[in-house]
């Protein structure tokens, strides 16, 4: 079974690029699901109902949000309408939204959640390790597979959770820097592991936002609006290959797709 998750969709420019590509990369390659994060897609912060359901007409089966989740107005009331967008499932109790969702390819049940890192990270969110073990539980008997995606700054948080969760998960992947690593490898107990996905969005930028105007306020310290950047678009993530019979990986490779 062959799992496409793609990073962090950056604005229009990123959205579009999943328009254009992923429904025939998904049939070209024999993909089963595709997964994206999502939490930077409308206008470089947060996400929508209507960009949701934009999104999920690409041919992307379910996505994952970050710290941005709450950025657009009225979101914390549209998210319940969505059933296959999952926020951080380490946000203090009484936060709306599904903790994880679980999609169902050919027979196997495949599920998808995320947490939030703690380390140079502003919201105040509870242990993601504590959390993605109370998520495993609760997925006992509902999933064949997970996903688990930590989103999150330090790298030293994301390998640490490829440790925790390994042979527990079918893969453990990290977003939010924007950049893509070149560390994919399937651990010792059968995890696949990814320490980040990369953007999927504008690379001629500063992870997404115009590159000369974040390059003025690091020089001149004075705050700016960034606005998203638009050209060398592509879309990063990986690809995970598993075993249905016990859902368990056998590879990850990334993936930069581009028009």
């Amino acid at each position: 079974m062959k799992i496409l998750f793609l990073g962090d969709v950056v604005g229009r420019p990123g959205r579009r690029a999943l328009a254009d590509l992923v429904p025939a990369y998904r049939e070209a390659e024999g993909v089963d699901l595709v997964l994206a994060n999502a939490e930077n897609a409308a206008g470089g912060s947060g996400l929508t109902l209507k960009i949701a359901e934009e999104i999920r007409s690409c041919g992307v089966d379910a996505m994952t949000l970050g710290d941005h989740v709450w950025k657009q107005r009225g979101f914390d009331q549209d998210i319940q309408k969505l059933s296959r967008v999952c926020r951080p499932a380490n946000l203090p109790p009484g936060n709306p939204g599904r903790e994880f969702v679980v999609l169902e390819a050919d027979g196997f049940r495949l599920a998808v959640f995320t947490v939030l890192g703690r380390q140079f990270m502003n919201l105040k969110v509870d242990c993601p390790y504590r959390t993605a073990d109370r998520i495993m539980s609760e997925l006992d008997g509902k999933a064949d597979g997970v996903i688990a995606e930590i989103h999150a700054e330090a790298t030293s948080e994301k390998i640490a959770m490829g440790w925790h969760l390994d042979g527990r998960a079918t893969a453990i992947v990290g977003t939010h820097t924007h950049v893509q690593t070149a560390d994919g490898r399937v651990l010792p107990k059968g995890s696949a592991y990814l320490t980040d996905l990369g953007m999927s969005g504008p690379h001629d930028s500063v992870i997404g936002r115009d590159k000369d105007a974040v390059l003025s306020s690091f020089m001149d310290s004075r705050a700016r609006r960034f606005a998203v950047a638009g050209e060398d678009v592509r879309l990063c993530g990986c690809v995970i290959e598993l075993d249905k019979s016990t859902g368990n990986a056998q590879s990850i490779e990334t993936v930069q797709l581009t028009a």
